[in-house]
């Protein structure tokens, strides 16, 4: 039921978008077609498209999206390599019907996540350190400043694609057995609690950022393309911060799904928005500066 209630959400939203005319960014970031690439992939995914039904024509998504030609030919391309879609020859782009949306998943406890996450993906290492914390770790994990973390840096691939890059700040002491050795056969979690750690609080916030350089390359996309950002703080049974896991992925290869009880609806379990006034207030600035410059 929570899977549907969203699709029917998104659907609503996505509906209304695809009835007028879309604007899209021109300015420095994400490509064009990898922006319309995202809009009709999640079009698919969330069941706007049925499998075997066909994509809108070029020539109504040249109008829908202001833009060439060739820039909705590179979307639809990138949609056939993804395995969503099938181009025919004169007949237009159609939904794969064997296509599966993924819309029906158990839900799962957090353990149970971690593990289906593990088993799901496999793993490279690219680094495990002991080092000194920045300061926003040693303050966020209450890290005494003169202490050492463990800094474990992985990539998890679905097949030979990069699907969620990681990097994990877990206090010494509770990093015990965590090497690159160990970290190739087991999951971070399943050493962690090996070595006597029982998970309790678990703080998460879902934020956006825009791939640099580094995140680009290890994730295969183009620089400046929109990434999901998922933070976790954990926390032992005693309250104490153990571990502090961020993980970055590509939306078209992967989503977050989040379960949550009635009881819970009107607590920060149900999760909570923050508005940060002080970046509203830098990118106003630059808003302004774009209207002008269209004037002249």
């Amino acid at each position: 039921m929570p899977e549907m209630l969203l699709s029917q959400r998104s659907r609503i939203c996505y509906t209304f978008s695809m009835t007028t005319e879309s604007h899209l960014l021109r300015a420095k970031g994400t490509a064009l077609h990898q922006q319309i690439f995202l809009v009709l992939r999640d079009g698919i995914i969330q069941g706007l498209y049925a499998p075997g039904t066909a994509l809108p024509k070029e020539e109504a998504l040249v109008k829908l999206f202001g833009v060439a030609r060739a820039t909705v030919r590179r979307a639809l391309a990138d949609l056939e390599a993804e395995g969503l879609v099938q181009r025919r020859h004169g007949s237009g782009t159609f939904v794969r019907a064997n296509l599966s949306t993924g819309a029906n998943i158990a839900s799962l406890s957090f353990v149970d996540e971690l593990r289906q996450n593990a088993q799901t993906t496999d793993v490279q290492v690219i680094t495990v350190e002991t080092v000194a914390p920045p300061p926003w770790v040693s303050a966020v994990m209450q890290i005494p400043r003169e202490d050492l973390a463990v800094r474990a840096v992985r990539m998890r691939l679905l097949g030979k694609t990069p699907a969620m890059l990681t990097e994990a700040w877990v206090r010494r002491d509770a990093a015990v057995g965590v090497t690159a050795a160990t970290l190739k056969k087991h999951a971070m979690y399943k050493i962690v609690m090996a070595h006597g750690v029982e998970f309790g609080r678990v703080v998460q916030e879902i934020s956006a950022e825009s791939a640099d350089p580094y995140k680009a390359g290890l994730l295969h996309c183009e620089l400046s393309t929109a990434l999901i950002r998922l933070t976790r703080l954990m926390h032992d049974k005693g309250g104490r911060p153990v571990m502090h896991v961020t993980a970055h992925m590509l939306p078209q290869h992967s989503r977050i799904l989040m379960e949550i009880p009635g009881d819970a609806i009107d607590t920060l379990s149900a999760g909570h928005i923050v508005h940060d006034p002080l970046l509203a207030e830098t990118a106003e600035p630059r808003t302004k500066r774009q209207q002008a410059s269209k004037k002249h």
